[in-house]
């Protein structure tokens, strides 16, 4: 059995359609949810799925490496988890953690671009397309080896909301199917 960890910050619906995804796989689940924040949405999807749920401050992310040395886990996904992750975790699971981030990297990314702040930058450029990449995690924020990119067009008339949901569209459609193919 291929174990995933799965870190998010928000409303967790990344984490539901991946929790979903793989929900009957006998081969590949969902072992456990770390969080960040006590009110999360996350929480909530993680104990409607009886899924094992971590909430952790810095010095307990920082932890983690040591924690989980004799833990088999096979693929760390952050959905929207907020922090950068430290460089012990990212040592002790080197290509084992991976990101999505809603713009096509190298734009828009790095520290606080996330969500309707990376949207509104796109339409305020006036970029032609977004999307989103899935890339690997390393020591810097949305620099880590691209996996994949997939793209959608921008309007003329494009508002962050619109932006965001075909960005959705595409993360729902995608990431499972990433994580998937990885973990193969």
């Amino acid at each position: 059995m291929k174990n995933i960890v799965i870190f998010a910050s928000g409303t967790g619906s990344n984490a539901e359609n991946i929790i979903k995804y793989f929900k009957n796989n006998s081969l590949i689940q969902v072992g456990l949810i770390v969080c960040n924040k006590s009110n999360a949405g996350v929480l909530s999807i993680a104990q409607n799925f009886n899924i094992p749920f971590l909430i952790v401050d810095k010095p307990a992310l920082e932890q983690l490496a040591n924690d989980w040395k004799n833990e088999k886990i096979d693929l760390i996904v952050l959905a929207g988890f907020l922090w950068q992750i430290p460089d012990s975790l990212i040592k002790a699971f080197p290509n084992k953690i991976l990101n999505i981030h809603p713009s096509l990297l190298p734009k828009y990314g790095g520290k606080g671009m996330y969500g309707a702040k990376v949207h509104e930058a796109v339409i305020s450029n006036h970029e032609k397309e977004s999307g989103i990449t899935i890339h690997y995690v390393n020591e810097h924020y949305d620099e880590g080896e691209i996996i994949l990119q997939k793209s959608c067009i921008v309007n003329l008339n494009e508002t962050a909301e619109s932006l965001s949901a075909k960005i959705h569209f595409l993360e729902f459609e995608f990431l499972p199917l990433t994580i998937e193919k990885l973990l193969q």
